[in-house]
């Protein structure tokens, strides 16, 4: 029974043309749009613009380091502050660099010296690479006058080196090594469209079933047949994360490959939880439109409550518990762990012990469902 359930499941899906597209084509079509806008990883040559009051040589120098700077783009140099401000409330540039009146002159009385950075806020990526930028730039000039402060004091320009900075920091990205936007979201965001095209394409099919009163097994509902559509619909699951995690990340080249084994073994669990989800789910529609309305509406707020992209932390303490019954929670957090940082399944033992309890819950609910449903349903291959 189990397997005459798997491959009537089988057949149902590839005569579906609409869970067809969503369950092979859709994920396959995800793979390659999704991370083409972060195809380039770090933000660079951002739009910027230079107030420069003061018309000094110093003034003269940190405009030239911010022309030099690899993320930094300067589009205008201008001694008025309304017209940088016109540039940035009109998007031609993400930040601007005000270099006050009277600076070189604080500078040689050695008196404290402030050069003002300013970013448009509605766009974080940017902001972030202009405010950044700005920053290493007069951070720079700044260092260069200091060493000169104490190269006039001190024997050697190694020792005025020395007492600036005599702890030496260096920062070495261990996981995400270029330190880029893609290999950071998309990742987690992976497993979320594995879970959703499978959410939505069950559903999608489960409502049609119901709707034309035809479905894949005929007669009494039996703990095989629930059985051999699990799998059924854990294979599919299963074939987009090896897709995913096998071919999209190596020909991304995002980190991968940290603990082989356990991912395997989180795949198969992941696969199976979101299949006995899909499962549960699908017999509560009677319309094939209403599973895929609610999927796509909770797409984003499912993201967020995985902690990817929003602290755990931040979250209300109800919602940080609530989480748990989306096996996407469990899914990004353990397969990231797994294969980017590679962790050991000991460190993800709470996302394996929430997927599977996840797992055995949705089978146990599933199964007494499965056994009440109605109205009769006939089998769809004798139709």
């Amino acid at each position: 029974m189990i397997w005459t359930a798997f491959f009537a499941t089988w057949r149902a899906m590839l005569t579906d043309k609409g869970a067809l597209t969503l369950l092979f084509v859709g994920g396959v079509l995800y793979s390659f749009f999704y991370p083409l806008p972060y195809a380039k990883e770090i933000v660079q040559r951002v739009p910027v613009a230079v107030v420069d009051q003061d018309r000094s040589a110093m003034s003269r120098q940190l405009t030239r380091f911010a022309m030099a700077h690899p993320s930094l783009h300067v589009v205008a140099i201008t001694p008025e502050l309304p017209v940088a401000q016109d540039l940035l409330w009109s998007n031609q540039v993400m930040g601007v660099l005000i270099i006050p009146e009277g600076l070189q002159t604080d500078v040689l009385a050695g008196r404290a010296a402030h050069a003002q950075v300013a970013g448009n806020g509605l766009y974080l990526m940017l902001n972030k690479a202009a405010l950044n930028g700005l920053a290493e730039v007069v951070g720079t000039v700044s260092a260069g006058i200091e060493l000169k402060r104490l190269g006039a004091v001190t024997p050697s320009a190694i020792q005025a080196g020395q007492q600036r900075s005599p702890i030496v920091f260096e920062a070495v990205p261990l996981f995400n090594v270029t330190e880029g936007y893609g290999a950071y979201v998309v990742p987690g965001v992976a497993t979320l469209i594995v879970q959703q095209t499978l959410l939505i394409g069950m559903t999608m099919l489960f409502g049609t079933w119901y709707q034309r009163k035809r479905f894949p097994l005929a007669g009494p509902r039996t703990v095989g047949g629930y059985a051999g559509m699990l799998l059924a619909f854990a294979s599919v699951a299963l074939l987009n994360c090896c897709y995913f995690f096998g071919f999209v990340f190596w020909f991304q080249d995002y980190p991968r490959g940290g603990n082989f084994g356990g991912l395997l073994l989180l795949l198969l669990l992941f696969s199976l939880a979101v299949a006995a989800f899909g499962m549960l789910l699908g017999m509560l529609f009677r319309t094939r439109e209403r599973g895929t309305q609610l999927m796509i509406a909770t797409s984003m707020p499912i993201l967020f409550l995985a902690g990817l992209t929003w602290p755990v932390s931040s979250m209300p303490i109800v919602l940080q518990w609530l989480r748990w019954l989306l096996p996407s929670t469990a899914g990004i957090q353990g397969f990231i762990a797994l294969n980017q940082l590679g962790a050991s399944l000991y460190e993800i033992r709470h996302e394996v012990a929430g997927l599977l309890a996840l797992l055995v819950a949705c089978v146990a609910l599933g199964c007494w469902r499965w056994s009440r449903m109605a109205p009769p349903l006939v089998d769809l291959n004798k139709v």
